[in-house]
């Protein structure tokens, strides 16, 4: 059994494929939320999953818990525990590592689900293209040394891995239905605008293709985490 922590960045529902899949396979998960001040302990950590959420992860001086949630990545590479990014997660690995992490130029974001491809170096990370669930307009740079690992259309950088316990995924491979049907209804839902597909192809998207994300996901952080 290993103490995994789960840093979220809004108060969601513990209905996630990361969170179930570590109660099913028997670790002990704990959740932590810097932005409202909670603290990590890093002494009583085997593991973390960084989340997403709504925060520019270069604005340590507007919110100084992420300077917290800095600490727990550097404590996880130094102890080659595993540690999962996820979109705004994955984005705060890639600068803490000295990458680049901002919006595209031309405004255009991932509203949806969109189809993933790995490279040509993902290994047994991911074996075939997957249509994954996506809500992002920030992206990363790949940091030094990093693996690429899986791309999308519109944006190349999907996934990364670090060493061989750390990686940063773009997408939401974590959301099941009942969290991305949250964010369609959620009010400011960014129906409309560049990229976002419209709310009946999201469903008919989900339809079809969730069954085989959870089937890869589940796999994935069982793989990571053990």
């Amino acid at each position: 059994m290993k103490r995994i922590v789960l840093v979220r960045h809004s108060e969601e529902p513990g209905d996630d494929h990361v969170q179930t899949t570590l109660e099913v396979n028997g670790h002990a998960v704990t959740t932590a939320m810097p932005f409202k001040g909670e603290a990590i302990d890093l002494e009583n950590v085997d593991g973390a999953v960084i989340y997403g959420g709504p925060f520019n992860v270069y604005d340590t001086d507007k919110h100084p818990f992420l300077d917290h949630e800095a600490a727990l990545i550097e404590h996880c590479l130094d102890n080659d525990l595993p540690l999962l990014g996820i979109c705004q997660g994955a984005q705060q690995i890639a600068w803490h590592l000295g990458a680049d992490v901002g919006p595209v130029e031309s405004g255009i974001r991932e509203f949806g689900y969109f189809e993933i491809t790995p490279t040509v170096e993902a290994g047994d990370f991911l074996d075939r293209p997957l249509f994954l669930p996506q809500n992002h307009f920030h992206t990363f740079a790949l940091p030094a040394g990093a693996v690429h690992l899986a791309s999308s259309e519109t944006f190349p950088n999907q996934a990364f891995r670090i060493g061989k316990t750390t990686y940063g995924l773009q997408f939401h491979a974590e959301q099941g239905p009942a969290g991305f049907r949250r964010w369609q209804e959620r009010r400011g839902a960014p129906y409309g605008t560049l990229g976002a597909q419209d709310r009946p192809l999201q469903d008919r998207l989900m339809e079809a293709h969730h069954e085989a994300q959870l089937g890869w996901f589940g796999g994935f952080v069982t793989r990571l985490f053990g």
